[in-house]
């Protein structure tokens, strides 16, 4: 199990729904992780539901209007230059069906739940590319609520029984 959730796991204490919000909210781990989590917290699917897209959903605004800003000014330092190179061309290296089909190649980036996809690098790659933010927050929900389904379906559903 990821040391993130392990820690939850291990601390009883913690509101379930607080600590299925707080992993949705984190980048690479997302709702994928959150509703499954949520699975294994014996939450209802409709609270895993609720908790895991308002975790996903909090970080994008943020990203959407802030990184290329933050991106600019650590570019330039010595510790963090290259790491930020490095993401940017990570992003970018996934933005090609992206920035042809802009927004239903979105919808499908983040709402396809594969390892690299996701509200997190869809928001960064949007705010890269310049993408309307009215569209790219509308294909980025679209795009939570597929993956949301997916990951519901896989933990709760189908796969489940």
């Amino acid at each position: 199990m990821n040391p993130i959730l392990e820690w939850f796991v291990n601390h009883p204490a913690f509101p379930p729904q607080l600590a299925v919000t707080l992993v949705s909210m984190l980048p690479i781990l997302e709702l994928r992780a959150g509703i499954p989590f949520a699975r294994v917290l014996n939450l209802p699917l409709a609270e895993a539901l609720l908790f895991s897209v308002i975790g996903n959903i909090i970080p994008i605004p943020f990203i959407l209007l802030f990184i290329t800003k933050i991106f600019d000014f650590l570019r330039p330092t010595k510790t963090l230059g290259g790491l930020i190179r490095k993401l940017e061309n990570r992003a970018m290296n996934r933005s090609d069906k992206i920035a042809r089909a802009e927004f239903w190649g979105l919808v499908a980036f983040v709402g396809i739940p594969l390892p690299g996809t996701g509200g997190w690098t869809g928001a960064l790659i949007a705010a890269l590319l310049k993408i309307d933010l009215k569209k790219a927050s509308a294909a980025i929900l679209l795009g939570i609520a597929i993956a949301a389904t997916i990951m519901s379906l896989i933990s709760y559903g189908i796969f489940h029984m």
